[in-house]
């Protein structure tokens, strides 16, 4: 049995009904529900009668010290058996992590933790690296974004990870570590018995000076999968250095977020080269790059290669125009892996959007989600976006958020969103103006068809 509540304000009564239903829950997911260290002093109690509880969420509740101290009073009994526990957001600090400590140190059963978005600071996490440290600890995902880290947590981490083959993922994104830390953070995982699988480093004050033992990384494990660097100034030169861990034979990437990393065209070969020769690679964010319409030329030829298996690229706010939607409409005709585009805050306009759809319509395309916010569209473009939306079944989600459609593209829309062909799950219109009439006309299409959500 599951308990996935969130956003609900807890009255007294609504508590009371709700802890009876958790003796018996498997899960419960109580995020943003205004809990308080009272609550955690019943979730306690919950967690000792409730042996078959396995999974506990409590972000965005102010828990607090004293909370996670009662929390922990259950999660230290002997019939606990807890796998996954997030406590993101909830006011805690260096106090907090004794207490956690001890729950690594004597509980097997706990296999993720997630405390990011705590002010755990440099010396509490260093505590928790202890408790990691304890051969009962079997840990396998560590969260630790926005915990106000410093360079000097890096050595107590190091000593984690050498002590801890079980973990698969290490999430350290927006703390203030720098490159010298990363370096020596990255040395220390090359040597580690552990099988990493994701690494998040974005916002990290990296720069180039950290990409060729980043990209040592990669190329000596080849389980890590998931690599995120965004917001991060590594610049053409960094992304250089990664590419050649990524494009080595034992490297398996399947998931590489690089936005916002001061990447230009000159970056897009390397990237094409990636994208068409690394079968393994399913998805690549590139968002807030100024790649230009000659890089993203580069990555549409490289989409055309047999051998790209990519099935998502994020690549918006990257200085885009109608010049370029040719070359994707041509990619499109030919990639029948690509399934999520994301083009959004790119000068597309009509004219490139039109040319888009032609690739879009071709029966070899096989996208499913396509976004399309702020990108100079106006109603002129709705009746060829509307064909694609009746003719094209695999596509169930569609962003036109910010475009000047008005009343007279919306229509064209909800035109489409009649046609019993048309398979859309989720249309995305935020910040369009529409008169009362084609609102009621929305609200009467979401009624007779209540698979389709249309958030605006």
């Amino acid at each position: 049995m599951e308990l996935d509540i969130q956003c609900e304000e807890m009255s007294p009564s609504r508590w009371a009904e709700l802890l009876s239903t958790m003796k018996s829950c498997k899960t419960i997911r109580l995020d943003d529900c205004n809990l308080s260290s009272s609550n955690c002093e019943d979730l306690s109690s919950i967690i000792k009668m409730n042996p078959s509880l396995t999974e506990l969420k409590l972000n965005n509740n102010e828990l607090g010290d004293a909370g996670i101290e009662y929390l922990c009073k259950g999660l230290l009994m002997p019939s606990c058996s807890l796998q996954k526990l997030w406590l993101q957001n909830c006011n805690l600090t260096s106090a907090s992590c004794e207490t956690l400590r001890s729950v690594l140190s004597a509980q097997p059963s706990l296999t993720e933790l997630h405390v990011g978005d705590n002010k755990l600071g440099t010396a509490g996490v260093k505590v928790l690296c202890q408790g990691m440290m304890n051969p009962n600890c079997k840990l396998q995902k560590l969260q630790l974004e926005y915990c106000e880290l410093t360079a000097d947590i890096v050595e107590a981490l190091n000593a984690a990870l050498q002590s801890k083959p079980t973990l698969k993922e290490l999430s350290l994104s927006n703390n203030t570590l720098g490159d010298t830390a990363v370096k020596q953070l990255c040395r220390g995982l090359v040597e580690a018995s552990c099988n990493l699988e994701l690494l998040h480093l974005e916002n990290c004050g990296i720069t180039s000076d950290s990409c060729r033992e980043i990209s040592a990384i990669l190329s000596n494990k080849s389980s890590l999968i998931d690599l995120s660097v965004g917001d991060n100034k590594i610049g053409d030169s960094g992304l250089a250095l990664l590419c050649q861990g990524l494009m080595h034979p034992n490297c398996k990437i399947q998931k590489l977020w690089l936005w916002d990393c001061d990447l230009t065209s000159a970056s897009c070969r390397d990237l094409s080269r990636l994208i068409s020769t690394k079968e393994t690679l399913t998805e690549i964010s590139l968002i807030d790059n100024n790649l230009r319409d000659s890089g993203m030329e580069m990555l549409c030829q490289a989409l055309k290669d047999p051998k790209s298996k990519l099935q998502e690229l994020w690549i918006r706010e990257c200085g885009l125009t109608t010049a370029c939607c040719k070359a994707v409409s041509s990619a499109l005709s030919v990639n029948k892996h690509l399934k999520v585009l994301h083009m959004g805050e790119n000068k597309l306009g009509d004219a490139g959007v039109e040319l888009m759809c032609e690739g879009l319509l071709h029966p070899n395309c096989n996208i499913q989600s396509l976004w399309l916010g702020n990108c100079d569209l106006t109603a002129a473009c709705c009746a060829t976006l509307a064909t694609v939306m009746a003719t094209k079944q695999c596509l169930t989600e569609l962003d036109l958020s910010y475009n000047s459609l008005e009343d007279e593209g919306i229509r064209k829309i909800c035109e489409a969103l009649r046609n019993p062909s048309c398979n859309m799950q989720q249309l995305i219109l935020y910040d369009i103006f529409w008169s009362s009439e084609v609102d009621d006309e929305l609200r009467a299409l979401e009624e007779s068809k209540p698979e389709v959500k249309i958030i605006s």
